[in-house]
């Protein structure tokens, strides 16, 4: 079974998700305070919807949560109006890149004997070594599910401990 956690005592109030885990070791290995959070177990299908973008949990009422459906939005050139480039598909991917790896990195250097650490380590050279310009654009899936689809390590940042 996987694991999402919520804000504690926010029943029925959207935005509360604080963290994800895929399974009870990843869960036990959270860097939080479980007496401070809702701990709801749900389907490893529920986790995995989470994890590659194709829901979100929404809010939890008791032990239930209410997924929305989602729709990655493409990765493309922004344009302005006059159809001139502002930013390519590739600098937006590097610049979300840039956030998850700048979380991973401060998980990295305050946890260094974590038993998660090279499990993160290896995903955190795995986004300094990916090549933005092999990926077809527009990109419309998540960084995650596009990971999946090669056979690679796939993480999502609110797996993060």
């Amino acid at each position: 079974m996987s694991y999402f956690i919520f804000v504690k005592d926010s029943d029925n109030i959207e935005g509360t998700l604080y963290c994800i885990a895929e399974n009870e070791y990843d869960l036990n290995n959270l860097n939080i305070d479980k007496s401070v959070y809702k701990i709801i177990e749900d389907s490893q299908s529920n986790f995995e919807a989470v994890k590659y973008g194709t829901k979100y949990a929404l809010k939890y009422n008791n032990n239930t949560i209410t997924y929305e459906d989602t729709f990655p939005t493409p990765i493309a050139d922004r344009l302005n109006k006059k159809g001139d480039i502002i930013k390519t598909a590739s600098e937006q991917l590097n610049d979300n890149i840039s956030s998850y790896k700048k979380k991973i990195k401060q998980f990295l250097e305050s946890n260094p004997n974590h038993s998660l650490f090279d499990k993160w380590n290896q995903y955190y050279t795995q986004l300094n070594n990916l090549n933005l310009d092999s990926i077809e654009y527009p990109l419309n899936k998540s960084l995650e599910q596009y990971f999946n689809d090669l056979g690679q390590p796939s993480l999502n940042i609110l797996q993060l401990p």
